[in-house]
């Protein structure tokens, strides 16, 4: 996955202050990760590749004419053919499949192309692939709660161990996730990230209010993938 380079060494700090802080009044333990893109999508963009070589096949098979105008044009009229020959439309084909697969290589275009649900199940099933390597059940009380961030896609996630699952509803995350993406796209990811942090903080200590006996058993820190 993509190293994000939008964060500063400042960023780290306010974000992982922001843990700190908010991890004082709570037993809930919150870890923040980030990462450029949650998936390469090699595979959207040959499904894309795909789908255009097989519309321009479908537009030739409508209307044939035209293409068929297009050969006399470039052979100077002395193409002596009344029907595409399969090999003609073959390489057509091959042409704008590998044609449109080398474009796509452009990510800024390959990121507009792919559809919003897919990007949104991408980013979830990465989240959830990070929070149990690096969250469940790691706490004693299974109050492990992960922030997630992919940038280029422009979408967050909060996976929440099952205790503060059993006690919070997913909704009550909405405004954390508001507030983060708003200053996200304002420029400032850290700011956005410790916002988030702040208001995930508010959410626990209600639920989870600190106890004595209770030790900082994940890291404070910004993960950075």
């Amino acid at each position: 996955m993509g190293k994000v380079n939008q964060f500063t060494p400042d960023d780290h700090k306010i974000v992982t202050s922001a843990v700190s802080l908010a991890e004082k009044t709570t037993d809930g333990e919150i870890v923040t990760i980030v990462t450029g893109e949650s998936d390469h999508y090699g595979d959207v963009a040959w499904a894309i590749s795909g789908l255009v070589a097989l519309t321009a096949l479908l537009v030739i098979s409508l209307f044939p004419e035209k293409y068929l105008y297009i050969v006399d044009w470039m052979t100077g009229g002395w193409s002596g053919i009344s029907a595409l020959p399969y090999w003609a439309l073959f390489i057509f084909a091959a042409l704008k499949f590998f044609g449109t697969r080398l474009i796509l290589i452009w990510k800024p275009l390959l990121y507009f192309l792919i559809p919003s649900p897919i990007k949104k199940a991408r980013v979830r099933k990465r989240a959830i692939s990070l929070f149990r390597v690096s969250t469940d059940h790691r706490t004693v009380g299974r109050t492990g709660i992960l922030l997630y961030l992919s940038m280029r896609e422009h979408r967050a996630e909060i996976v929440a161990d099952s205790a503060i699952v059993d006690k919070v509803e997913p909704a009550i995350w909405g405004e954390a996730m508001v507030g983060m993406i708003d200053l996200v796209r304002a420029g400032k990811p850290g700011e956005g990230m410790a916002e988030a942090v702040r208001q995930m903080g508010i959410v626990l200590s209600e639920h989870f209010p600190k106890s004595d006996q209770n030790p900082n058993e994940l890291p404070d820190r910004l993960i950075e993938l």
